[in-house]
């Protein structure tokens, strides 16, 4: 059972494998993306659902 787990979106060169610092900042790189789209789905479902709330509000406060 072979999984393979890429953490970044471009491979790197066989030459700076060994570089730490830049093996790190790749991975760090790619997280960070991962983690912005995260929270970008999440304020777009919240968004969406205040949408949906935002006309019954309306009504509930006399149509202000």
């Amino acid at each position: 059972m072979t999984e393979k787990h890429i953490a970044t979106i471009h491979p790197l060169p066989s030459s700076i494998l060994h570089n730490s610092t830049e093996v790190r900042r790749q991975h760090t790189r790619a997280a960070v993306q991962q983690f912005s789209g995260m929270i970008r789905r999440k304020l777009r479902s919240l968004n969406r659902k205040a949408t949906r709330v935002a006309p019954d509000m309306t009504q509930v406060q006399g149509g202000h």
